[in-house]
């Protein structure tokens, strides 16, 4: 006796995987953000696979977990901002990475760009010395603003857990210039978000602007410098994230060196981190 019908095989159903990926990465394209400085940035999730898994392990290091008082009333704070930061997003192969002068090296000379000049690890390093200080851990940091070489400010919640590895920091970054926030898992709170320039607007009013650059002619010791200084001022630090150049002193109050040795941007923090916890007596 036979089967009256014949056993097969499930057919296999069409999934996204089978989606042309060229026309889905074109629809991306063409649903891009404008930013403020005249440059579209591509404002949609990677399409590789591999990328996405790599969010979401970014993301769970990124918790959005205080690390500092809730009453920081009536106490001195103090402001950072990294001015330009390279954070350059270009697409290499088939994929979208921030780059760099170790991985991107060819890339970059296949350009007609110096791959001396990108220096994201910089930025990375900075924002450790700032995130991990004393300081920050007494809840005397109010902000954290990193503005990039393309102009594009973006800001940093003082108590944001920063990935340790560079590799793991450049998959948070792309993801920040693409959706242009960064949110906390299980909460809406945004621990990174891109905002409008000029960054002068979202500083308080009795604030104290001060530039840091190796070629400016007033050489301070900084613990003297900042003594003179009443309590209820909030110190605003402008520092260089860059591998070369200066930053824009037109902005700032008072355009200052520390050392006179050229310094990179977390020793420069540092110390910086390090005069002021002596000046508010953090142990």
């Amino acid at each position: 006796m036979t089967r009256p019908f014949g056993v097969k095989g499930h057919k296999r159903k069409k999934t996204e995987e089978n989606c042309d990926r060229e026309e889905f990465e074109q629809f991306i394209k063409e649903e891009a953000t404008e930013h403020l400085d005249g440059e579209t940035t591509v404002a949609a999730v990677l399409t590789q696979d591999k990328e996405e898994k790599l969010y979401e392990d970014d993301d769970r290091d990124l918790p959005g977990i205080p690390i500092a008082p809730l009453d920081q009333t009536n106490k001195p704070g103090v402001i950072f901002i990294l001015e330009k930061a390279s954070l350059e997003v270009a697409k290499v192969g088939k994929t979208y990475q921030i780059l760099n002068s170790e991985d991107h090296a060819h890339f970059l000379r296949k350009n007609n760009k110096n791959p001396a000049d990108y220096r994201p690890d910089i930025v990375h390093q900075a924002l450790l010395m700032i995130l991990d200080s004393p300081i920050n851990k007494a809840g005397r940091v109010r902000a954290v603003y990193v503005r990039t070489d393309k102009g594009v400010l973006f800001e940093v919640k003082p108590y944001v857990r920063i990935p340790r590895t560079y590799k793991r920091f450049a998959g948070i970054m792309l993801q920040l210039l693409q959706k242009l926030s960064i949110t906390a898992v299980g909460k809406r709170e945004k621990l990174m978000r891109v905002i409008k320039n000029p960054v002068t607007q979202y500083l308080p009013l009795n604030s104290h602007k001060i530039g840091f650059s190796y070629s400016s002619e007033k050489l301070v010791e900084f613990q003297d410098y900042i003594a003179p200084f009443k309590d209820d001022i909030n110190f605003v630090f402008m520092v260089g994230a860059m591998a070369h150049g200066k930053i824009n002193k037109e902005s700032a109050d008072d355009y200052i060196s520390i050392s006179g040795y050229p310094l990179s941007a977390a020793w420069c923090i540092a110390d910086i981190c390090k005069g002021l916890a002596r000046k508010w007596k953090i142990v």
